[in-house]
């Protein structure tokens, strides 16, 4: 993909593509890899609906809950970015238990009910490492 700082300064659009498509792919493989620790079994997909709606990495658990990801390459994620999360929920209800957007953002927070907006720095460090 040969994305380096100079591309990523001119702002191309195909350029900034490639760093979300490269970004997207890392860390859906940080997720895969600590879901494969976890003693209980899941299942991991990907979601997506007929009209569009789509969330980037899906856990599913034996008692039907599910855990949902989108991977933003932005600082600042837009309720906008967050519809496939939304949608998810409406169609799970109760078995969706939370949604997780991860940024390039720096801060942690929950945009609404059951979605959170996360660095993605947060695979790795807990809140409270400096």
């Amino acid at each position: 993909m040969r994305v380096n700082a100079a591309k990523l300064a001119t702002l191309d659009p195909a350029v900034l593509s490639d760093l979300g498509h490269l970004v997207e792919t890392f860390v859906v493989g940080e997720l895969r890899k600590q879901v494969s620790w976890m003693e209980e079994p899941a299942t991991i997909g990907h979601w997506r609906t007929s009209d569009g709606d789509e969330v980037d990495l899906v856990i599913e658990f034996a008692d039907g809950g599910v855990l949902a990801f989108e991977i933003k390459t932005a600082e600042r994620v837009s309720g906008r970015e967050l519809s496939g999360l939304r949608s998810l929920r409406r169609a799970l209800g109760d078995r969706f238990i939370g949604g997780v957007a991860f940024s390039m953002g720096s801060r942690s927070y929950t945009y609404e009910d059951r979605i959170h907006v996360m660095p993605i720095d947060r695979l790795w460090r807990t809140v409270g490492d400096a």
